[in-house]
């Protein structure tokens, strides 16, 4: 007795190949995105990215209106000695953009970078109130 086919099959075959070609995507993604924590501190927003194996030199930091941008490289000695039968970390890059929830001061964002971790504090800006009272007649 032959299997009947559902309808469906062709689906899931579809999604089986659309997951397997996310993994790939996942493992390739992994080594070049900076995976980042994002705290709310009340009046600043802190921001924590674990950079093992980077330098602080290695390291640079942009604020842009709306957009805080992490990028790191580090790039090791040209020695290719004879001795490595495989070298993988020659050069390491990741970067990260990230859109802020709220506007900031950017005169008073700070960045410190201790034991391969990159914390950034940015103090949220004041709200102003831009509205105006308005008299009921």
């Amino acid at each position: 007795m032959t299997r009947r086919r559902s309808p469906f099959d062709e689906f899931e075959r579809l999604f089986d190949r659309m997951s397997e070609r996310f993994d790939e995507f996942e493992e390739f993604d992994a080594g070049t995105r900076l995976a980042v924590d994002v705290e709310d501190a009340g009046d600043a927003f802190v921001v924590t990215a674990d950079l093992p194996g980077f330098e602080k030199d290695d390291i640079d930091v942009h604020l842009r209106e709306d957009t805080l941008q992490i990028d790191a490289t580090h790039e090791e000695s040209a020695d290719t000695g004879e001795d490595y039968i495989r070298r993988e970390r020659s050069k390491r890059s990741v970067t990260r953009s990230l859109t802020l929830p709220e506007a900031v001061e950017d005169d008073a964002v700070s960045a410190s970078f201790n034991n391969g971790v990159l914390t950034v504090e940015l103090p949220k800006a004041d709200e102003e109130d831009d509205s105006t009272s308005i008299d009921i007649a």
